[in-house]
């Protein structure tokens, strides 16, 4: 078959033009300047630069679809990254086999996770405007601290090296789990301009899931390659998948960081009331979450002890038969807190202020909570009271981390909302200290100690009503200076 002009240019992407009495086609690609000419009969074509195929360019267009979307450069990226740091709640997995290794106590061990916390709140509170300025410069320091103090933690339990699971899952690893939780926050809030609650409640379900999704990764791998190489192969495995979040993540096409006007002073932020009353409240719904959470198997132990049916039996085997009730109950545990997460920041996309939200969600757990106390659900073993008391709590501790970016914008603007994020992720840090203190204080001096769980709810429900008063406050503020600039363009 003869080549034709038409058939060689629609190949080649070129386009003809006339020198003279020859027609020739020129094609610049990449700014190189080659020149190969073609006889064809009566015709010549010329070329400049390399070969161009029109399959390259019917294909690009797509490839820049997919990887210029707010799913592939917002989402998922999003998800990349906060799985993986999300599995610093699955350190009820293996504390105890760290404890058994090292020959340590159970309560020396402990202070692993409550350091983790602890750097995650307080990297966050500084690494605000690194992210503001620079996502992918975040978002590479993330992955690395994570992996490097993951892995870390493998190799100080190999050596019996109790300080460096400190440093390592504590220190380093916490700063990672701060800057890699921090990072995807903004640039979702800018992809969904429309949608800012329900995408950051997506992406923030993901850290929430994180501990369904790893545990049962986690008891098999301790179970087939044993403690420490867990730790090496989930070190590889969160490495790939932080790197391809490193990769795809970028900000919006037009986007550019303005120093002028994406900077603010920490202290201009740290003298307004309504931060701190957005802090307060948020603090208050960490702590009694983690409280309540920290003794949740203790609850449900107390609770099942009095069934029938396992009142007769030896603690090894009432252990054994209530088992898969317990892990089940945090199972669904981990749905309502990620339902929670999705669920409430979506919700405060339909509200005239968002501040509604987190009123629903005290309120909510006072009630919850109020029904216990009427009840006592813990002693008379209402389960359905009980567990009701645990979901919706855990659906309100999950949707005041979804619900607080939205919140922050709404009071401080998007262009600053890394820097107010993280600061007031520093809440963060000290209910991670607090929680699991206040309610192991509260339960070790109950003076009923045959009743000691049932203690600590009423020491919750006034923490609740705080925090009810103190969002109430953020909302009345902003109501006032809403109505004040109404006034002043009027």
């Amino acid at each position: 078959m003869k080549c034709t002009p038409r058939m060689f240019s629609e190949l080649f992407a070129v386009r003809t033009i006339r020198f003279d009495s020859i027609r020739a086609a020129r094609m610049v690609h990449g700014g190189h300047a080659v020149v190969m000419c073609v006889d064809m009969g009566d015709t010549t074509l010329v070329r400049a630069g390399r070969p161009s195929y029109t399959s390259y360019e019917r294909i690009r267009p797509y490839m820049a679809r997919f990887t210029e979307n707010r799913w592939t450069s917002a989402i998922i990226p999003a998800l990349l990254i906060h799985i993986p740091i999300g599995t610093v709640y699955c350190w009820s997995v293996f504390k105890q086999l760290i404890a058994d290794r090292l020959h340590a106590s159970h309560a020396s061990v402990e202070w692993g996770f409550s350091l983790a916390i602890f750097f995650l709140g307080m990297s966050a509170a500084f690494a605000g405007p690194m992210v503001e300025k620079n996502i992918k410069k975040s978002a590479l320091v993330s992955m690395v601290c994570f992996v490097v103090g993951f892995a870390g933690t493998g190799v100080s339990i190999a050596l019996n090296f109790l300080p460096g699971v400190f440093i390592c899952y504590g220190a380093i690893m916490g700063i990672g789990l701060g800057v890699g939780y921090l990072t995807p926050v903004k640039n979702l809030m800018l992809w969904f301009a429309d949608n800012k609650g329900l995408a950051t409640g997506i992406a923030v379900a993901g850290f929430g899931l994180a501990k369904a999704i790893a545990s049962p990764l986690m008891e098999y791998l301790i179970g087939t390659v044993g403690l420490v190489s867990m730790f090496f192969i989930l070190a590889a495995v969160y490495a790939v998948m932080m790197f391809v979040g490193f990769l795809l993540i970028k900000r919006p096409a037009g986007w550019v960081y303005d120093p002028a006007t994406s900077h603010v002073s920490r202290k201009t932020i740290l003298k307004k009331p309504v931060f701190w009353g957005i802090w307060i409240a948020f603090y208050i719904n960490i702590t009694c979450g983690l409280a309540l959470i920290s003794q949740e198997k203790d609850i449900l132990h107390d609770v099942l002890r009095t069934f029938p049916q396992y009142a007769n039996l030896s603690p090894a085997k009432f252990a054994a038969a209530i088992s898969g009730i317990i892990g089940l109950v945090l199972a669904v545990d981990s749905v309502f807190n990620t339902a929670g997460r999705v669920g409430f920041s979506t919700l405060s996309d339909h509200l005239k202020r968002r501040e509604t939200v987190y009123q629903v969600i005290f309120i909510m757990s006072i009630a919850v909570c109020l029904l216990q106390i009427f009840t006592n659900s813990i002693g008379n073993a209402l389960l359905w009271a009980v567990l009701a008391m645990l979901f919706l709590v855990n659906a309100g501790y999950g949707g005041g981390f979804s619900t607080l970016p939205v919140l922050l914008d709404q009071h401080f603007g998007t262009k600053t909302v890394s820097t107010t994020h993280g600061l007031t992720l520093s809440a963060w840090a000290f209910a991670g200290l607090s929680g699991n203190q206040l309610a192991s204080f509260v339960v070790a001096h109950a003076p009923d100690q045959a009743h000691r769980y049932a203690a600590l709810i009423p020491v919750l429900t006034g923490l609740f009503v705080v925090a009810l008063i103190s969002i109430s406050l953020v909302k009345y503020l902003g109501d006032r200076n809403v109505t004040k600039a109404v006034e002043d363009r009027g």
